[in-house]
């Protein structure tokens, strides 16, 4: 899994009128929220008011409001809003007497990434396409490391396929009806039948698989981490040089991935029948 530009996604359309039991202002910052979650590259206060049908001048209070708080953050050169980890890390708090996933996952990240000395990612599906929340850097002099918060299409991406492999049918058939399934190469699949018999191979062993199709000499294994109600909650993977992880060595390291996930599923309350 690895970050590359892309075309900008749909604006969320403006939302419904809301009820008499709504707090109007509070109601439109959720929209502007909404908004830039689906707009990685963010947006302008006029493109920001378009979309959602707003005074400009509403847009700009609240916006404002969001930016002083730490939810939002503006680019001097572009003049464009977008969102910034805060909400990232309030999504992933736990509940009361409940362990987040971050916090049920660094142990066992850290410790396979002394058993594989590469680096050790976690991750988890944010709209239509997938979120880094964590990882644990490779003991190699030459690594891959991604940012926290970076996003990744799911049909190129080791944990975008277990994570998908995982869902009910419906559900995984809403996302990819989203999902644009761009080309990076020769070796990304971009057909929903192919991808539809790549998540199939995924369920049968256990762990999803990247095997350069969005980078080249880049190959990901990742296995999908459970909730208690068997729903998928992230994905742990991990990531390295062709060289280093190549096709003959899949099947020992995707054993380790799911062990790992299970374990992690285990922290989460998942415990299979």
């Amino acid at each position: 899994m690895t970050t590359n530009s892309r075309k900008q996604p749909p604006l969320v359309s403006a939302r419904q009128a809301p009820s008499r039991y709504s707090v109007p202002n509070l109601d439109r910052a959720l929209s502007i929220l909404e908004t830039l979650s689906a707009a990685p590259a963010g947006l302008t206060l006029s493109e920001l008011a378009a979309a959602l049908e707003i005074p400009t001048n509403s847009v700009f209070r609240i916006s404002r409001t969001l930016e002083e708080r730490g939810y939002l953050e503006r680019t001097e050169a572009t003049k464009k809003f977008q969102l910034t980890q805060k909400l990232l890390r309030l999504s992933c708090a736990p509940a009361a007497g409940e362990r987040s996933l971050t916090e049920s996952a660094l142990e066992t990240m850290r410790a396979l990434r002394d058993q594989t000395l590469e680096t050790v990612l976690l991750g988890t599906i944010s709209g239509t396409e997938g979120i880094v929340l964590e990882q644990v850097p490779g003991r190699h002099p030459f690594r891959f490391c991604v940012d926290v918060g970076v996003r990744f299409e799911l049909h190129t991406a080791a944990p975008g396929k277990a994570m998908l492999a995982a869902m009910p049918a419906a559900e995984a058939g809403a996302l990819m009806d989203q999902m644009p399934f761009t080309r990076f190469n020769s070796r990304t699949i971009t057909e929903r039948p192919a991808f539809e018999a790549e998540l199939e191979r995924t369920r049968e062993r256990g762990f999803g698989v990247d095997e350069g199709e969005e980078r080249e000499g880049a190959h990901c294994i990742g296995g999908v981490i459970l909730d208690r109600q068997g729903a998928p909650a992230g994905a742990i993977w991990l990531t390295g040089p062709s060289s280093r992880i190549p096709a003959s060595r899949f099947a020992a390291v995707g054993l380790l991935l799911r062990d790992a996930a299970r374990v992690i599923s285990s922290k989460l309350g998942y415990f299979p029948n």
